[in-house]
């Protein structure tokens, strides 16, 4: 296989989800279902598309979602991913399943990203990867991801007999006490509580889908609810994403911030996110595909069709700022018109 080239079992890997893929096909149209309302003669001579996150200037409201077997989609695994961010102006999640190891990346990238964790060990495992995290100076926030307490079926990887935690090295994992995700399944909130004491970074929680998990995760101490079903490729039969944003970012109020994914492909998606509460964006499978297809470079040049998208949207719906952007811009379509009314 070429060095940018995704064969069948990878296009899979990157594109598919769990069980029949209901939820992965209701991320799209639940995005589509959502309407955008034109606004006329406003001076949207400058756009400004720009936000912060947690410190971490950001170029447009979106950062690159962490994949774990990134080193399958680009050899340079998650050091790719870095380096596009930083090219662009953005943060890049970073998976404790990814490569290169959090020492190295420490070496080539400091305070921009976000080191994402998967509970892959018992307390002292977790104590410790958290503190190299930190120790690495490559990030400015934490981020838990507490949806995989199992992990799901997925058909296209079970058919083509794929295992992407065989296919690559995992030079995270290779120091303490990795369990087999034992812990992980007993990982409560109590816990979580404990872990955000440890943390000197602000802690997001990944994998919230209700407002009561939203709530929960404040108020065990994260900074952050980062609202996302795993691009479908967790629970099948799960809500999108965005139908579920404006119930939590009713529930967690303006002073938490909110990321979303699954299912985001276009700048006119980003501008419904942040008119919906969020304060970024997530790209997962784009991100993969960008990687795959062009390396870093070819993921700064999606970021860049992403800008003028989000950029377009912004001008024609009469919003030169992203501190403009309101549910004014929104309709809902047949799909979302019942938690519209409830949300508002």
């Amino acid at each position: 296989m070429a060095e940018h080239e995704l064969g069948p079992k990878l296009w899979n890997y990157l594109t598919g989800g769990s069980d029949t893929e209901t939820t992965l096909r209701r991320n799209r149209a639940a995005l589509d279902e959502i309407m955008l309302v034109p606004r006329v003669l406003r001076d949207v001579s400058r756009v400004d598309a720009s936000s912060s996150l947690f410190g971490l200037d950001l170029r447009i409201p979106v950062i690159l979602a962490p994949i774990g077997s990134i080193g399958l989609l680009n050899p340079d695994g998650a050091a790719a991913s870095c380096r596009a961010a930083e090219a662009f102006g953005i943060a890049a999640g970073v998976s404790v399943m990814a490569k290169p190891s959090l020492e190295e990346l420490g070496r080539s990238f400091k305070g921009k990203h976000i080191f994402q964790l998967y509970i892959e060990g018992d307390e002292e495992w977790v104590r410790d990867i958290v503190r190299r995290a930190a120790a690495s100076g490559s990030f400015g926030a934490l981020c838990v991801t507490v949806d995989t307490a199992h992990y799901s079926r997925r058909d296209r990887d079970l058919q083509a007999r794929f295992s992407p935690a065989e296919a690559i090295d995992r030079p995270n994992l290779a120091a303490g006490p990795v369990g087999k995700g034992g812990y992980r399944a007993t990982f409560t909130w109590d816990r979580l509580e404990r872990l955000c004491s440890w943390s000197e970074l602000p802690v997001i929680v990944k994998g919230i889908l209700t407002a009561e998990d939203a709530r929960s995760a404040v108020n065990a101490g994260a900074s952050a609810v980062y609202v996302s079903n795993h691009g479908g490729r967790q629970l099948d039969h799960a809500p999108s994403s965005i139908e579920m944003l404006p119930e939590i970012a009713g529930a967690v109020g303006t002073a938490t911030k909110i990321i979303v994914d699954s299912g985001f492909l276009r700048g006119t998606d980003i501008l419904k996110a942040v008119a919906l509460g969020a304060s970024a964006v997530g790209l997962g499978k784009l991100h993969g595909a960008a990687l795959a297809a062009g390396g870093w470079k070819g993921m700064v040049r999606a970021l860049e069709i992403l800008e003028a998208e989000l950029t377009i949207a912004m001008a024609l719906t009469g919003c030169p700022t992203l501190s403009q952007v309101s549910r004014d811009v929104l309709r809902p379509h047949r799909l979302v018109r019942a938690w519209w009314g409830q949300s508002r």
